[in-house]
């Protein structure tokens, strides 16, 4: 089959993969000069996973010569690049070129933003729930530089200069402690603060590396140790609560360890459910925000000057402002204009809340698949653990289009599931406070509500009971 695939993070290199050893025909179309996603564009001072590298990996490109548990953001765009390299990608890369718009109609017909037009018979849609920077609606403008985190502006000189970081998410606990250590004054803006779990990462040992090396059974003890160890951890969000509330203790004796004095303690104590928010880790950004010349405010941004920021009827000048306030996890496959059958619009289609089965088709998008689309997103995990899981369901999809036709969720299993998964959202952790979880409706849309092994199992193959089925393709 002739496939295309949209984005070039870890789903569209995971699919391309798979693709390349199925033998299909498929192009790769990536916005960016470069593969790797939010790996890619990630380039702030101190970015890095969260997960363990060894479960924050393709199962089938291990690696045991990782310098840290939790890999910096250049060593894992280099993982990415050795894929494309090691797999033979390149010639199946479209860089620099952005799908503006897709029409099912006999096949996906596709367009670019430069106007080219291809046709395919199986549509994939790897854009990411992370990729697209979400920026704060304030009033007035600032006269200074200013850059969001996930498009850091490395021309700019933070030495010396009066810098404002307006967000404290993941991100910026990473690069807070960096820029800390440069800034002449440095102006932490917090919203809410989060649950802070400690991470050190040194680099491994000579004898640790030596032991991965050699050790047979050690990586593999490593990898499944930890994904159990994070399942654990998911039973405790969800349903036994003396685990999350061991590890939200804890939590909170690192933050008086960390922390003395009492007034910026409780400035940094959630005052919500633990789990609700994503959980963060490091054991370096209590002690920035700790700097004579930092100061954590929690007073309400209010609008920008053309020297600084107002927050609590306050003006603070600043030289430079750096957005750490996320993305629009929501916006699944935005900007790309996504039109199915009979002209249903994937916006309209989703005007009560984005949702697919099984996170991964959508009713009335024949041959057409989201690779991390709406709930497929963990708590607590490692989200190539689910992309996996995907790619393969994927896979059994385009063995059953070759030989049936077209194939497309029937709008009922379509609303049979979506029920299944918000009655499991309804009670859970996710809907005990607002986050990028939750669309404005209150409906949790990013999360998977259960164990990364269920969610493997559900989608280890497909069922073609769940599915229409249609001669209208452009199947050779």
């Amino acid at each position: 089959m002739k496939v295309a695939v949209v984005g070039a993070g870890f789903s569209g290199l995971g699919m391309a993969v798979a693709l390349k050893n199925a033998g299909h025909d498929f192009t790769v179309f990536e916005a960016a000069d470069d593969v790797g996603g939010v790996w890619h564009h990630n380039t702030y001072p101190g970015a890095a996973c969260d997960v363990p590298s060894y479960l924050y990996s393709y199962s089938w490109a291990q690696r045991r010569d990782w310098p840290h548990p939790c890999s910096p953001q250049q060593e894992i765009h280099r993982y990415l690049r050795g894929i494309v390299a090691d797999h033979g990608l390149a010639a199946h890369l479209r860089l620099n070129t952005a799908v503006a718009r897709a029409r099912w109609g006999d096949g996906w017909k596709l367009e670019t933003t430069d106007g080219e037009r291809l046709e395919f018979d199986a549509l994939v849609l790897a854009c990411g729930q992370l990729s697209r920077p979400a920026f704060p609606c304030l009033d007035g403008e600032f006269g200074g530089a200013a850059f969001h985190s996930a498009e850091w502006d490395h021309s700019v000189d933070l030495r010396g200069k009066r810098v404002a970081v307006i967000g404290t998410g993941a991100s910026a606990v990473q690069f807070v402690p960096r820029i800390a250590e440069q800034a002449a004054s440095l102006d932490v803006y917090q919203r809410t603060p989060a649950y802070m779990m400690p991470r050190r990462n040194p680099v491994y040992s000579g004898a640790a590396m030596a032991a991965l090396r050699n050790v047979g059974g050690l990586q593999w003890l490593r990898r499944h140790g930890t994904k159990a160890y994070m399942e654990l951890m998911t039973l405790g969000l969800l349903k036994v609560a003396p685990i999350a509330k061991a590890i939200e203790l804890n939590s909170r004796a690192f933050l008086r360890y960390k922390v003395r004095d009492p007034e910026l303690r409780r400035k940094l104590t959630p005052d919500y459910r633990f789990g609700c928010k994503r959980i963060l880790f490091s054991s370096y950004y209590y002690e920035a925000l700790q700097r004579p010349n930092t100061e954590l405010v929690t007073d309400s941004v209010e609008r920008l000057t053309a020297d600084g920021v107002v927050a609590g009827g306050r003006e603070r000048p600043a030289d430079v402002i750096i957005y750490g306030t996320g993305f629009r996890a929501q916006d699944f496959v935005a900007p790309l204009e996504l039109t199915g059958a009979d002209g249903l619009d994937l916006l309209q289609a989703w005007a009560g809340g984005a949702e697919a089965h099984l996170g991964i088709t959508v009713a009335g998008f024949p041959n057409a698949f989201l690779l991390y689309g709406p709930n497929t997103n963990l708590g607590v995990g490692s989200i190539i653990v689910m992309i996996e899981a995907q790619v393969g369901y994927v896979m059994d999809a385009l063995r059953l289009a070759a030989t049936r036709g077209a194939l497309s969720v029937r709008p009922e299993i379509q609303q049979a599931s979506s029920a299944v998964m918000q009655a499991r959202l309804r009670d859970s952790v996710w809907t005990a406070c607002d986050s990028w979880y939750r669309d404005d409706a209150g409906r949790v849309v990013n999360n998977w509500p259960g164990f990364m092994g269920e969610y493997e199992r559900l989608v280890a193959r497909v069922d073609p009971a769940e599915y229409e089925f249609s001669a209208g393709s452009a199947l050779a």
